[in-house]
């Protein structure tokens, strides 16, 4: 079946993709900013990081509906109100919400999109609903690091990267203070954890 974007439900799937997108960066960019004023630097760090990445997401389904350009589309959804001052609970919404984007939400919208006929847009839903479940992974770590107290400690020795300068410290614990830049311990992230190299979540 082929349907004008117009008159399809993609469309609509689009506006709800694009506006939960759009309201997930900025209660990530919100998060951020709570994380600075707790000096938890390094969750501001993987905020900021992955509201980025919503922003992309939200451009990716805005750029869809240009055939419907001048218009306005009405939708009906729910979102989130994520207001607290726990970043562990931050952490655990955020979770469960990349959770439902991955499944069951954006592979619907990608069936929808498939059978009106719109296979690119179906593949982006396809492609960006991996890409959340990245974020929940994300998110469900670090909120396990919190949970546990080992957000700066560790059982066994590791790398710890200081966000600021770059400096590596070996150890059970990063430091209080870099010995390289004096940015206080809420700027340290488990190597493993770090952008651009390693494994680690953050590149996911």
């Amino acid at each position: 079946m082929s349907v004008p974007l117009k008159e399809s439900q993609t469309l609509q799937n689009l506006m709800r993709a694009f506006s939960g997108e759009s309201q997930a960066r900025n209660r990530y960019t919100f998060a951020a900013a709570l994380c600075r004023t707790q000096k938890l630097h390094v969750l501001d760090a993987v905020f900021t990081f992955t509201a980025n990445q919503e922003k992309e997401h939200g451009e990716i389904f805005y750029n869809h509906m240009k055939e419907a350009a001048g218009e306005k589309i009405s939708i009906q959804a729910d979102y989130p109100v994520d207001l607290t001052n726990d970043v562990c609970e931050l952490l655990r919404r955020a979770e469960a919400h990349e959770r439902e984007e991955c499944s069951p939400v954006y592979p619907d919208f990608a069936d929808a999109a498939q059978k009106e006929g719109f296979p690119e847009i179906a593949g982006s839903f396809r492609q960006i609903a991996q890409i959340e479940q990245a974020h929940a992974n994300r998110f469900a770590r670090f909120r396990e690091l919190m949970e546990q107290g080992q957000l700066f400690v560790s059982d066994v020795q590791c790398g710890w990267l200081c966000l600021n300068c770059g400096h590596i410290h070996n150890g059970l614990e990063a430091p209080k203070i870099c010995p390289v830049c004096s940015h206080p311990q809420g700027f340290f992230l488990r190597l493993e954890m770090a952008p651009y190299g390693g494994n680690g979540v953050l590149v996911r």
